[in-house]
């Protein structure tokens, strides 16, 4: 283990998605202690409590509320908190036709709801920590796409925060290994690679690597690389800077 990494304490919030998996699996290999939290009622809980166990992560089984949540970041006191929740369209059919208890959440609930519900209990520990935000590309005040608007809002709140933070804004997260099959967004991300590759050809290189898709490995490895570094303190990290990390 790196004696750097050996203080580190680690929670991921949304262990249960594609990018919080790896998250998880990186940072262990990295022999930092982690937490993956679960809700009680996901419909992923054992199968991944096993996978996360095998590799030496504590599961955190605890529902979605401010006291539950507040109690486990005043229990494990992390010094690297990871928030990356989100949801789509299709998600929150499939959670509907589940009956999952989060079947009537969307962006406004999951996406920003949650992740300020972290945020807080992150704000009531008097400890340095570091808050890990997933965000998205495209990010901007005033923008009118609910999927954005609620990231730049959340973004706005970290930037107003006592906690320090990073914020990660990559563009298209895919890969053949994603549970999840999205065909849009690997259609576009193949397009978009492709039209990059041609742009990148002519002289546009960092453009081609600002845009460019990243898997979920790739995307977990260089948000663990810049959390864990003081260059990556209350910074906007593109996909540029997570292709110079990993």
């Amino acid at each position: 283990m790196n004696d750097t990494h050996k203080n580190h304490r680690a929670i991921v919030f949304g262990a249960t998605g594609y990018t919080g998996a790896f998250l998880v699996k990186r940072l262990r290999e990295l022999g930092i202690e982690t937490h993956a939290h679960l809700r009680p009622s996901s419909s992923k809980k054992e199968r991944l409590s096993r996978v996360f166990e095998d590799v030496g992560a504590k599961v955190v089984l605890e529902p979605w509320e401010d006291a539950r949540i507040a109690a486990v970041i005043a229990e494990v006191r992390p010094t690297l908190v990871f928030a990356v929740l989100g949801t789509t369209r299709a998600r929150m059919k499939a959670i509907k036709r589940r009956g999952d208890d989060m079947a009537t959440a969307g962006y406004e609930a999951i996406d920003y709801g949650l992740t300020a519900m972290i945020h807080r209990a992150c704000e009531q520990v008097d400890e340095p920590m570091r808050f890990v935000y997933l965000s998205s590309m495209g990010v901007k005040e005033g923008t009118r796409m609910p999927y954005l608007s609620v990231r730049w809002r959340m973004e706005e709140e970290l930037r107003q925060g006592q906690t320090d933070w990073t914020i990660v804004q990559p563009g298209f997260i895919t890969g053949t290994d994603r549970e999840e099959f999205r065909l849009g967004e690997r259609v576009a991300a193949r397009l978009s690679d492709g039209f990059l590759a041609l742009t990148g050809a002519v002289g546009a290189r960092r453009l081609r690597q600002k845009y460019r898709s990243i898997t979920g490995q790739q995307l977990a490895e260089g948000m663990v690389r810049w959390a864990l570094v003081d260059e990556g303190r209350n910074r906007v990290i593109s996909t540029t800077d997570l292709g110079e990390a990993v």
